[in-house]
């Protein structure tokens, strides 16, 4: 209570409201006393959690879900299909045209840029080139020839692969389709039109003499010595031995290096620089990759080796760690009587 003056000279006391606490948002509080609800003790119905579950969703019938279906498909109250008007699914259908049009057209466009620019005679960069491999025949199942010289059975799959392997290398068709060549150094057409059809010169199936299959059409296998034939990879372009033949040895990687014997090469053991270089399928139609014939004539009987068959020359790479076909080709070799 605060005193006041009043008229008479007389102090009068004046009843001053309690103190009240004003928030930052200015909500006043009342007393303690007064803010504090009585806790009032919970029911047994409030207990009661039964009350609270989710109410299961009732089941349609299946004449309703027919209803509803018909009713999305096309609504006759908002002349809607499918949930849209008219006029929302033209729209779309505009979005959509016009989107997959673009994306064709610039498909379309990096497609013809992309064909513009290369050439379908040679590979626009080609200073990547790796040495050639060598692959051999027969290749039936993996590199091992294994068979008995009494059993026709046993061999008769590898003469048959040697066959069609030769095919193409019939004199006939050797004489009708390309040239006879005597020059010893690279067949060099540069000078003619990219894309002009190239020469190439023959390889005779004769030249092969006891591997060729026309003395004998076994190719030694029914006698116990029998031929594989060794071809170098086709690399366009490529100019194998710096101006030098490749030369091919075989040799005898694990087993006795007697067991191998005699070992004759057909037409001679190396690849002739008139071959090279290649100048692809849509230039070179012709073209026949010469092949050396290998004729293992003193093979033991029953001895398992490994034989390695590699290039030698400049440029040659037949020592690859990480890939064996690279320069050379080995294969596993038993003849049985």
């Amino acid at each position: 209570m605060e005193p006041s003056a009043t008229e008479g000279g007389t102090e009068k006391l004046v009843k001053t409201p309690p103190p009240k606490v004003i928030l930052k948002h200015g909500v006043e509080l009342e007393e303690e006393q007064e803010e504090l609800a009585e806790h009032q003790p919970l029911e047994q119905e409030d207990l009661n959690f039964e009350r609270w579950k989710r109410r299961p969703v009732p089941k349609r019938t299946l004449h309703q879900k027919i209803a509803d279906l018909k009713k999305y498909l096309w609504n006759a109250e908002t002349n809607e299909f499918m949930g849209r008007s008219g006029k929302s699914w033209s729209l779309i259908l505009l979005f959509y045209a016009a989107l997959y049009t673009f994306l064709a057209a610039m498909f379309g466009g990096c497609l013809f840029c992309l064909m513009w620019s290369i050439s379908p005679y040679h590979p626009t960069f080609n200073d990547r080139v790796m040495p050639p491999g060598l692959t051999m025949a027969p290749h039936l199942e993996g590199h091992d020839i294994a068979f008995n010289a009494s059993d026709r059975k046993s061999w008769k799959k590898y003469a048959r692969s040697m066959e069609e392997y030769l095919r193409p290398y019939n004199d006939g068709a050797q004489d009708k389709k390309n040239i006879h060549c005597t020059r010893e150094s690279y067949f060099l057409q540069d000078d003619l039109e990219e894309s002009a059809e190239r020469k190439a010169c023959q390889f005779k199936r004769s030249w092969l003499g006891e591997c060729s299959g026309l003395k004998d059409p076994h190719y030694g296998y029914s006698q116990g010595r029998p031929c594989v034939l060794l071809r170098m990879n086709r690399i366009l372009g490529y100019l194998p031995g710096q101006g030098k033949p490749i030369n091919v040895t075989c040799g005898v990687k694990k087993g006795p290096p007697e067991a191998l014997g005699e070992i004759q090469f057909f037409p001679k053991s190396i690849f002739d620089m008139k071959y090279y270089p290649y100048y692809g399928k849509l230039r070179h139609v012709n073209y026949s990759a010469p092949v050396v014939a290998v004729r293992f004539a003193g093979v033991q009987q029953d001895a398992h080796i490994h034989v390695q068959c590699k290039l030698n020359g400049k440029g040659i790479i037949n020592d690859s760690p990480t890939d064996r076909y690279l320069g050379s080709v080995t294969f596993t070799l038993e003849v049985g009587a």
